[in-house]
């Protein structure tokens, strides 16, 4: 399991756009999504590198907590 700030995930929107770039990555990931705080935990097979690309692609680029 990793951890990122992403500080542009504002809305539920952000919440969608963001499930559906890591989804796509890894079709069997677990993300918890922390809106208030702006922090996602994911759990997957990905590499972090990988995790850090496909936010980074989608728009929002993290910052590991």
């Amino acid at each position: 399991m990793v951890e990122f700030t992403l500080p542009d995930m504002t809305c539920g929107h952000c919440v969608g756009a963001i499930n559906e770039a890591l989804t796509t990555l890894d079709p069997n990931c677990e993300i918890e999504f922390d809106l208030l705080n702006h922090l996602i935990t994911v759990n997957s097979s990905a590499t972090e590198q990988q995790l850090i690309s496909t936010l980074t692609d989608a728009g929002y680029p993290p910052k590991q907590s």
